[in-house]
């Protein structure tokens, strides 16, 4: 397996990854429309890269694309347990079916949270799926307790 960091050459790749990933998490049909995602996903990624508020990184066995992962880098107000305000937030990860269970998205995480801790930041945070919690917990992350989130009315 061979595991790189993405870079502009990767643009649409990464947008498109991006979207089978949203496909996959959500349990979405092949027809579901992800026109206005893609773009996004695309300007995000086309902004991010550039700027260093993103890293991603994509696994390959030899042509075939196995999986990926991406950290988002941000910065909040200060607080007395992270002074700088700097937070990473993963996402992301993802690993081709018939990859599954060959350490692809544990070797994903140390690479992401290396990069975040080589930016100095230790407050690292990722939304677990019920398929990711187990390697997320095996890890070291913990569940919030305090967080809560404003979701919009229906």
């Amino acid at each position: 397996m061979v595991y790189r960091k993405a870079s502009m050459e990767d643009l649409e790749f990464l947008t498109e990854t991006r979207v089978e990933v949203l496909r996959a998490a959500n349990r979405l049909s092949g027809d579901a429309d992800m026109s206005v995602v893609r773009e996004q996903s695309h300007r995000y990624y086309q902004r991010a890269l550039c700027d260093g508020t993103h890293t991603a990184y994509l696994a390959f066995d030899g042509e075939h694309f196995a999986g990926a992962g991406g950290i988002s880098y941000f910065q909040v107000m200060p607080t007395y347990h992270n002074p700088s305000g700097n937070k990473a937030y993963i996402m992301n990860m993802y690993t081709r079916p018939e990859y599954r269970r060959r350490g692809i998205a544990y070797h994903m995480l140390e690479l992401l949270v290396g990069d975040a801790k080589g930016r100095g930041i230790t407050a690292i945070s990722l939304e677990a799926t019920k398929m990711g919690r187990p390697l997320y917990e095996r890890y070291g992350f913990t569940q919030m307790r305090d967080e809560m989130e404003l979701r919009e009315k229906a």
